[in-house]
């Protein structure tokens, strides 16, 4: 019996460990804020006094109920985070009660002074609210100037790779298989227009090109989605094209035109599952290629908006701490971006020999 491509694909060595690395990514990123240490919108609870904190830190904070009643579903928590109705503070010692409604403590700033620091009393219907005390530990390190925990938006920002891979990659396949295959199938005349847009698009370097597109669509979340997708079909629709010249004219396909099936079903039902293996390899690659191009708009100030935690965006952030004792800050989503690209490009070796396939022009 002959094995199927997911167990061939195990047991490819370089196969396995990209598939380990891609579902350990996916993972962290459908879960996201629910496995976080800061589960607040875009991981950005910016607490000044812990910039810089190095990796292992351990702060103790007091959370102080501040008013506010904001109530979040499972689904929105999961989604896009929930606000703490605590207003978190780091401190030094144990805090001291004083006449049972304010709080005398040691501030997280070097400072031996105490503070005097807000009354626990709070206006409304509800009754006293008494102060919380927690530690937290930050696995690696908070940044600077914000002191936001680093993991957790190093964790939030797979999210962000991964989501602009699959929506490129579903742009680029749509516009690139639908191109290739009329290019390759009517030949003539639709051939050459859509071989001479190919080549001019080809000719454009793609970073360029994915730049010039955020500009016209300007910045913003979807706005890169479709920036980078825009960038990469031409080699789905050069690879496409390339695979219909030699399918077209296969018995079968023969076979339907004299049965008279339309054009449209030959492309579609007979002609397009008989090319999906090379399909998968373009789209596994250029999933890694939709990764690194983010990254870099990122990088650029192009792709999404602050505060949310691209990894692009974290190293131009931490860009300036390579040379200082903070390195790691830059680094961590570097390696990050480094090692989904490469596991991407692994699983696509595992891939294109698990389906034998063989991609032409």
């Amino acid at each position: 019996m002959r094995q199927s491509v997911f167990r061939k694909v195990l047991r490819h060595k370089l196969g396995l460990i990209g598939f380990i690395i891609i579902a350990f990514f996916s993972v962290i990123a459908f879960f996201g804020y629910l496995i976080t240490p800061d589960q607040t919108p875009d991981a950005n609870d910016i607490q000044l006094p812990l910039a810089g904190e190095k990796p292992g830190a351990e702060i103790k904070f007091i959370r102080i109920y501040d008013g506010t009643e904001i109530k979040s579903s499972f689904l929105k928590t999961m989604l896009s985070g929930k606000q703490d109705n605590f207003k978190a503070i780091p401190v030094k010692g144990n805090p001291v009660s004083i006449n049972g409604d304010s709080l005398k403590i040691q501030l997280y700033t070097g400072s031996e002074d105490t503070t005097h620091l807000y009354g626990v009393f709070y206006t409304g219907a509800t009754p006293k609210e008494k102060p919380q005390f927690e530690t937290r530990k930050y696995y690696l390190g908070a940044d600077a100037p914000f002191g936001r925990d680093v993991l957790s938006r190093l964790m939030i920002g797979s999210r962000i790779s991964l989501a602009v891979g699959l929506v490129a990659v579903v742009i680029s396949l749509l516009i690139g298989t639908v191109l290739g295959l009329f290019a390759g199938y009517y030949r003539g005349w639709a051939d050459r227009i859509i071989m001479w847009l190919i080549n001019v698009i080809w000719s454009l370097p793609t970073f360029l090109l994915v730049v010039a597109i955020s500009f016209a669509l300007g910045k913003g979340f979807w706005q890169i989605f479709v920036a980078v997708g825009l960038s990469s079909w031409v080699e789905v629709a050069r690879m496409v094209r390339g695979q219909v010249f030699s399918v077209r004219e296969k018995e079968y396909i023969q076979a339907a035109r004299v049965l008279g099936f339309s054009n449209m079903r030959i492309m579609f039902r007979h002609i397009l599952p008989n090319i999906k293996g090379p399909l998968i390899v373009v789209a596994t690659a250029n999933f890694g290629s939709a990764i690194l191009l983010e990254a870099g708009l990122s990088f650029l100030g192009l792709g999404v908006e602050p505060p949310a935690p691209s990894w692009g965006m974290m190293i131009k952030e931490y860009f300036g701490f390579i040379v200082l004792d903070s390195a790691y800050l830059a680094i961590i989503p570097g390696i990050a971006i480094m090692v989904l690209v490469m596991a991407f490009n692994f699983l696509g070796i595992a891939l294109r020999d698990a389906l034998d396939v063989n991609i032409s022009e």
